[in-house]
């Protein structure tokens, strides 16, 4: 293999990736090493993605998190990640700037990709966010936010939303931004920890 690092990880992509990221030539070519060594066909699947993501979450059943995860990365929706896209997932949940995660926490909800949420897509992301909770933790949660129902009633009602309403990108930035709670509300906090954990991995 030798000098395989050079040729392989193409200069549109490698530049690309560098203005859109904070990564250094560096940390993409080392990650790009990792990458085609883990998934030879330069793609990885939903199924490895969701193993990669469990393997974090033993106590949990993080697969339909996951699976809606992966569905908000995999921009041309072909059912695998290339390494751009891995990129971009990586960076985004880790240190992406507020705007950027917040265009990709509306992907994430938008789960038909019609470019507006309604209050059952809210209720299908949080619903799998809490089969990431265990039980022990979700019996400290408040009381008007300790089951996905009583969680999606306080999101719609924090964007002042009617049962029916549909939610817009603009909206959902501009209401998240206002307002920390939401922020709160609509995140799993542990994908920094399965970043760091991945990062760990690969060293």
């Amino acid at each position: 293999m030798g000098n395989s690092k050079s040729g392989a990880l193409s200069k549109d992509v490698l530049e690309d990736l560098k203005s859109n990221t904070r990564y250094t030539d560096e940390q993409l070519y080392a990650w790009y090493q990792t990458f085609t060594r883990e998934c030879p066909s330069g793609q990885i699947s939903r199924e490895k993605f969701e193993s990669i993501y469990a393997s974090f979450f033993p106590n949990a059943d993080p697969k339909a998190y996951a699976q809606h995860v992966f569905r908000s990365f995999d921009s041309n929706s072909d059912g695998t990640l290339d390494f751009k896209e891995y990129i971009v997932a990586l960076h985004l949940t880790s240190s992406g700037k507020c705007i950027q995660k917040l265009e990709w926490a509306f992907a994430l909800y938008d789960v038909d990709k019609n470019g507006t949420i309604t209050k059952n897509e809210i209720h299908e992301i949080v619903k799998s966010i809490f089969n990431m909770i265990s039980k022990e933790d979700q019996k400290k949660l408040p009381d008007d936010e300790n089951s996905p129902e009583k969680r999606t009633e306080k999101i719609w009602d924090y964007f002042g939303k009617k049962e029916n309403d549909k939610i817009t990108e603009g909206e959902f930035i501009q209401g998240v931004m206002d307002n920390k709670n939401i922020l709160r509300l609509i995140q799993y906090d542990e994908p920094k920890k399965v970043q760091d954990r991945l990062k760990e991995k690969k060293q």
